[in-house]
């Protein structure tokens, strides 16, 4: 995929304005540091304030990427009708019971936001109040991200957050339920959570420091100016972020401090806000553990002793881990995931060999079973409700080929419900399509599960295009879900893959710790096998592969791209963290220190130096070949700063030794997720997918 002869701009080229520092005796030199912002934190908040100089090549750069891809416009508008052909206009979300009221949301016909109603419960028939319209709100901003939504326990108000530049601070407003005025003054940079008091007269909120971490707990009494709210708990270690939960109980306000590997948590009744939170159990380095209110105990999940983790007990007012006792008892290979106390019945979900699965144990008789499904690979999800004396537990299941289907599940007769099945306009047959898992060796050793969607009908000659996409990071598994956007691919013949890698805990935990640190060479040696398996096994060959992978799936693919380019026909990398080396040096950036854990520290260590240099695709750009490669960034984005997206760009451009197009993407006034709502991501979907058909010659 070269430069279309009918265009004559040229290529960007970036200056070379190089800087260097020395690290354990090593000589680093960056020579397009000049595109990071000396006022990145300004730019953040307002992307207008971006140095002009800097501005203007990534300008250059959007304007040469629309000229190459001004044929294709065609395509990704054909591409577009395809995907919302395969949306519903007007969506419901399945309605949740809180007490007397039953809330829901909902997308209206060419609404972007969604609106949040709620009707009687004892009246299902009444017409259903609209307690927050988004669409309405997002028209008066030219950003605009609704965030959390919350009403309060005694259903009088709402608090709502919402993002106006995509940089992640969300300003959270209250409205009075019964009037639709506004309570008290907006509250600004904030994480967009909030918890309320049992008597709903305090809330609580997390706020952002300078370096755009959360750290700050406060406590505001409603309808009282936020200059007025007390701190109620402050982070001290950078390395720690700071984000609020509750009991499905009610009765307990959750403060937990967290990095990649450890966790600590600080309590606060619900029903006394006043009070200071108090420590459930101090921070041990490696440590995770997280809590639930069993009513006359609190359960613990931890991985306490137990990799795959454990359920223990402890009595309220005892909760040092020598007072834990265990529940369910480690088995590794079997990692749990997740907990719920309900006041009958507990339930957890765990993962074993790649796939969810969800367990409920009727605490009166100690006996517990699993939930069963049939595909070959899927994706589960749970939604534990407003309730905790209920026999009903809501779950929504999907898989590759078969759209998201929302059951109720009475955990007392083991009968399910269907509440809702997602329904494709432009209709849709699951027959048509093969789902598998297959695995893919390793020269350790090791078998990588690799989820694969293609048409019934396809030939496996080994001449098909496919799109191969990985992530392997931070223990976050890559779920087998349901996306109506991929049809648009698999339905032109290209097979869909799934490269399940280590980084990920889809095997345990024990996969996670072997694709991070000084293992993190495992991701990409697995991402090759995987791709190695589909070219093997028939599905597609090399050149007829493209690779794509998001944040920090962009630097597995800009790793991968710079050990084994002969591999693929085509890249997207979105929103890439790829100047890994030079950002885990930068104490001052927002996810630094945090991240620590999970690359390791090149500050303090020769060897994380050396072991993280070894493998950043920005420091390890040669003189090769590279297959055609679209990149994609945003200038608010506090997660990958736009700079490591546009250097990793330039460099390639300035080294690569062949012709194959080069497309760098920024959005000036968006953030890590890209655009707003749900038609405008259509319009980036349809960017990447055009690209990937015409650059494989689909």
């Amino acid at each position: 995929m070269k430069q279309p002869d009918s265009i004559r701009l040229a290529p960007p080229v970036a200056a070379v304005k190089p800087r260097s520092q020395q690290r354990h005796g090593e000589i680093l030199t960056d020579p397009y540091a000049w595109l990071r912002d000396d006022n990145w934190r300004e730019a953040l908040r307002d992307p207008a304030r971006l140095d002009p100089e800097i501005r203007a090549y990534l300008e250059a750069e959007n304007d040469y990427a629309d000229a190459c891809l001004e044929d294709d416009a065609a395509l990704r508008k054909r591409l577009v009708q395809e995907m919302r052909g395969r949306m519903a206009e007007t969506d419901s979300s399945v309605p949740d019971q809180d007490g007397p009221w039953l809330y829901f949301e909902r997308f209206e016909a060419g609404g972007e936001q969604p609106a949040y109603y709620r009707l009687p419960a004892a009246d299902t028939d009444a017409p259903p109040a609209c307690l927050l319209d988004g669409e309405a709100l997002s028209r008066r901003f030219s950003y605009f991200d609704l965030g959390e939504m919350g009403h309060s326990r005694d259903h009088r108000l709402l608090a709502y957050s919402a993002d106006y530049n995509g940089a992640e601070l969300y300003e959270i407003r209250l409205i009075d339920l019964a009037t639709g005025e506004a309570v008290g003054e907006p509250i600004p940079d904030t994480t967009g959570q909030v918890l309320w008091s049992a008597d709903s007269r305090w809330l609580f909120y997390v706020t952002l420091d300078d370096n755009h971490r959360p750290c700050d707990v406060w406590r505001l009494r409603v309808g009282e100016p936020a200059a007025s709210a007390t701190r109620v708990y402050s982070e001290a270690d950078p390395g720690f972020f700071v984000s609020l939960d509750e009991t499905q109980s009610g009765r307990f306000l959750l403060i937990s401090a967290h990095d990649h590997e450890t966790g600590e948590v600080h309590v606060i009744p619900a029903d006394a806000p006043q009070t200071s939170p108090q420590l459930f159990a101090a921070r041990r380095t490696g440590v995770e553990y997280d809590i639930d209110d069993a009513g006359d105990a609190w359960t613990i999940l931890t991985n306490d002793g137990a990799e795959d983790f454990r359920l223990m007990s402890a009595p309220h007012g005892r909760t040092t881990p020598d007072h834990w006792s265990v529940l369910l008892a480690h088995q590794p290979g079997r990692l749990i995931l997740g907990l719920i106390e309900y006041r009958h019945f507990r339930v957890w979900l765990e993962r074993v060999d790649a796939l969810p699965r969800l367990v409920v144990m009727d605490k009166r008789s100690g006996e517990s079973h699993p939930v069963a499904f049939d595909d070959e690979a899927y994706a589960l999800g749970v939604d534990p409700g407003y309730a905790f004396d209920t026999i009903t537990l809501r779950f929504v299941y999907s898989a590759p080929h078969r759209p998201d289907e929302t059951w109720d599940y009475d955990m007392h007769t083991r009968q399910r419900q269907l509440r809702k099945r997602r329904v494709l306009p432009s209709g849709h047959d699951p027959s048509r399509y093969t789902v598998r898992r297959l695995q893919a060796a390793t020269a350790d050793g090791e078998q990588v599960p690799v989820t694969v969607l293609h048409r019934r009908d396809l030939k496996l000659d080994g001449g098909n295009p496919c799109l191969l996409y990985g992530y392997g990071a931070y223990g976050i598994s890559e779920s087998a879900h349901f996306s109506a956007s991929r049809l648009s691919l698999v339905d032109r013949g290209v097979v869909y893959a799934i490269a399940h890698v280590r980084g990920g805990k889809e095997k345990g935990y024990r996969w996670y710790r072997l694709g991070k640190g000084a293992c993190k060479q495992n991701s990409f040696s697995d991402f090759a096998s995987a791709a190695d398996l589909l070219c093997q096994a028939g599905y597609t060959a090399p050149g007829r592969l493209a690779a794509m992978g998001g944040s920090a799936g962009g630097l597995l693919v800009g790793a991968v791209l710079n050990q084994r380019p002969e591999l693929f026909g085509a890249a997207v990398a979105d929103v890439p963290f790829v100047d890994t080396l030079n950002t885990m040096l930068d104490a001052n950036l927002p996810l630094t220190p945090p991240e620590w854990p999970e690359w390791g520290n090149p500050i303090e260590s020769a060897d994380a130096f050396r072991q993280i240099r070894s493998y950043c695709p920005y420091e390890n750009v040669r003189p090769q070949r590279y297959p055609p490669l679209l990149i994609i960034a945003g200038v608010s984005d506090p997660r990958v700063t736009y700079w490591e997206p546009a250097k990793w760009a330039a460099r390639l451009r300035a080294t690569k030794t062949d012709d194959n197009l080069l497309l760098l993407k920024t959005h000036m006034e968006a953030g890590h997720a890209g655009l707003p709502g749900r038609y405008q991501a259509l319009e980036e979907i349809a960017l990447i997918h055009g690209f990937i058909l015409r650059a494989l010659d689909v």
